[in-house]
């Protein structure tokens, strides 16, 4: 193990940023390019109603929900998932986010591979 590349800190030390594309959406970079050279792991955390327009990405996205509940369109299939659901989102597919409405915001963490992605926003 490279110990020059070991990172431990607590996520409450991490920068939460407004996901400008997203309704009530911030995310936080836990492990970026600086931690490690192969994947990023993402923090998401979605108001109740909050969410992501639908649009596509260059990289696959690897996702474990933590909390709350959320429908998620990916491609022409709707899924209603909720903690304890895991999602895998192929490189290239429209995929959109809706938090439920309720008491408790929609989080989970999505792990993708280091590297140059591509946003694109898809019109409906």
């Amino acid at each position: 193990m490279n110990q020059n590349r070991v990172s431990v800190r607590h996520v409450d030390s991490v920068l939460a940023v407004e996901v400008k594309a997203g309704t009530g959406t911030t995310t936080q970079v836990l492990i970026g390019p600086e931690q490690g050279p192969n994947f990023a792991m993402r923090r998401f955390i979605m108001e109740p109603g909050g969410g992501m327009p639908m649009h596509t990405n260059t990289v696959e996205h690897e996702q474990y929900v933590l909390r709350g509940s959320a429908r998620v369109q990916i491609g022409e299939e709707v899924h209603h998932v909720k903690e304890g659901d895991v999602v895998y989102i192929p490189a290239g597919v429209p995929h959109t986010y809706e938090a439920d409405q309720g008491s408790e915001p929609f989080e989970f963490i999505c792990v993708v591979p280091n590297g140059p992605d591509t946003i694109e926003l898809v019109d409906c």
